[in-house]
């Protein structure tokens, strides 16, 4: 019984081999015409270049400290979106664009690099893609630049502003306070001297008198210790604010002028060169008439049999 199937096989077998044989002009032929189909449709399909450029977000320093801190321009992911959204969500509808993003990413572990991708009939359109998108990119971030060079120039004009301020206006009135209270300083020693000589004359005439004067005497001479404290601590301020405070904004203006030195800012610039393949990416030729080939060579052998079948199933139905 085993015999009989295998023999049956083997027949089985036999009979495809011959009606591919039967069949083989036409499966040469019809996997000849897919083939040259293809390689027409490689020839004539227009090339797609693809270009890489990997971008490097600018920053600034935040002080002179020795922690080098600085502040990036922005935000690797939210940069990333806002590309998506303007160069390909808003114009993936467009027609007949010689060049377009494809893909904009942020390398795996870094936070201050962009990868951008971009496809394009040419070289030419793909490094043109590139500058539109470098523009974007440097004038949002350029305008970041200015606005925190603007804030630190009016804060040295706060600081010029704060230190006139101090040189022309208070330590000019606690001068005038000072020359005030040493001139009434000046009057109230001249009456104590009154009081001392007055006193020395009725001691003996008028002991109540005295007593009284020497009253006088111990509260006026206690005013003038007052006077002197105070002309003493206006003169402390003084000294402060001519050397101390006024120091100190100079030291904090200079900072903020060395901060404003081009080395402290930098934009965001392209790192390297654009990376772009002189081979077009699509179509891949080779590939494309290999896969049609060997589709065309199946789909007659596929072909092939139907018509087989089709064949047969008249032939019984005749009889």
């Amino acid at each position: 019984m085993q015999e009989k199937y295998i023999q049956e096989d083997e027949i089985d077998l036999r009979e495809l081999f011959k009606i591919l044989w039967n069949k083989r002009f036409f499966i040469i032929s019809f996997t000849a015409v897919i083939t040259i189909c293809s390689i027409v449709y490689a020839l004539l399909k227009t090339p797609i270049y693809e270009a890489k450029v990997l971008f490097e977000i600018g920053e600034y320093k935040l002080d002179n400290s020795t922690s080098n801190s600085k502040v990036l321009l922005d935000n690797a992911s939210q940069l990333t979106k806002r590309l998506e959204v303007l160069y390909i969500d808003m114009v993936k509808n467009l027609e007949n664009q010689g060049a377009v993003i494809t893909s904009v990413s942020v390398p795996k572990g870094l936070t201050n690099f962009i990868e951008v991708k971009v496809e394009g009939i040419s070289n030419e359109l793909l490094l043109q893609k590139m500058d539109e998108i470098k523009n974007y990119i440097q004038q949002e971030h350029q305008n970041t630049l200015n606005d925190v060079k603007q804030r630190r120039e009016v804060e040295i004009q706060n600081i010029d502003t704060r230190i006139s301020n101090i040189k022309n206006k208070e330590v000019v009135l606690i001068d005038r306070k000072i020359e005030l209270q040493k001139k009434n300083l000046e009057d109230y020693s001249v009456t104590l001297e009154a009081i001392d000589k007055s006193l020395k004359n009725i001691q003996n005439i008028n002991p109540s008198l005295a007593a009284l004067q020497l009253m006088q005497k111990r509260d006026l001479s206690n005013f003038i210790l007052t006077l002197n404290m105070q002309i003493f601590e206006m003169e402390n301020k003084k000294d402060e604010l001519e050397t101390t405070v006024i120091n100190k904004l100079i030291e904090d203006k200079n900072l903020l002028q060395s901060m404003l030195l081009p080395h402290n800012y930098r934009n965001t610039q392209i790192v390297g060169d654009v990376a772009i393949n002189n081979n077009p990416i699509k179509p891949k030729k080779s590939l494309t008439v290999i896969v049609a080939c060997i589709t065309g060579f199946i789909v007659s052998i596929f072909l092939v049999f139907i018509m087989q079948f089709i064949q047969n199933f008249r032939g019984e139905k005749n009889d």
